[in-house]
């Protein structure tokens, strides 16, 4: 086993219909917005784009994420990362009732020098702080959604960095 791979996957059921859905993850620029772990994404150009995260642990991931597939039709953002994860992340939208099935998955390579040397010791508390990671960004998407014309023009307030 390579201790330094990570496979993650997460299913998210969202009350918003899928379109309104994918209008809101595409604005990769505006995840800060609603998910307190995503602390900065600046834009390079159009299809790439550097993030900052950070969740409980006291460390910084640093990457750069380039567009694989924006798919509106099919309901596909797909993006390639390097940095200190090194691989690719995937939104795959479904309608589901009146919702929305949101699947996250992601495969990659931790190339940080601290997060390799704790590889095997920290492994159990990497995936903790992911799986943390993924909950705030459901309930913050979720709320989100939930504000009136959300995935068509309003955006949220300053100051407003969502739920904690």
């Amino acid at each position: 086993m390579d201790w330094c791979r990570y496979r993650f996957r997460s299913v998210w059921q969202l009350a918003a219909p899928p379109d309104a859905v994918y209008a809101v993850l595409e604005r990769a620029e505006e995840y800060p917005r609603w998910w307190p772990q995503v602390r900065e994404v600046v834009p390079v150009d159009e299809l790439t784009g550097t993030a900052r995260f950070r969740s409980l642990l006291p460390y910084d991931l640093v990457v750069t994420a380039e567009a694989l597939r924006r798919d509106p039709v099919a309901r596909v953002l797909e993006v390639s990362l390097r940095g200190d994860l090194e691989g690719w992340a995937r939104w795959t939208l479904t309608s589901r009732g009146p919702g929305t099935r949101a699947v996250y998955e992601q495969e990659v390579e931790v190339t940080s020098p601290l997060m390799r040397r704790l590889a095997v010791p920290g492994r159990p508390v990497f995936r903790a702080n992911h799986a943390l990671m993924m909950r705030a960004g459901r309930r913050g998407l979720a709320a989100t959604l939930a504000r009136p014309d959300e995935g068509a023009t309003s955006r949220p307030t300053p100051g407003d960095s969502g739920p904690v």
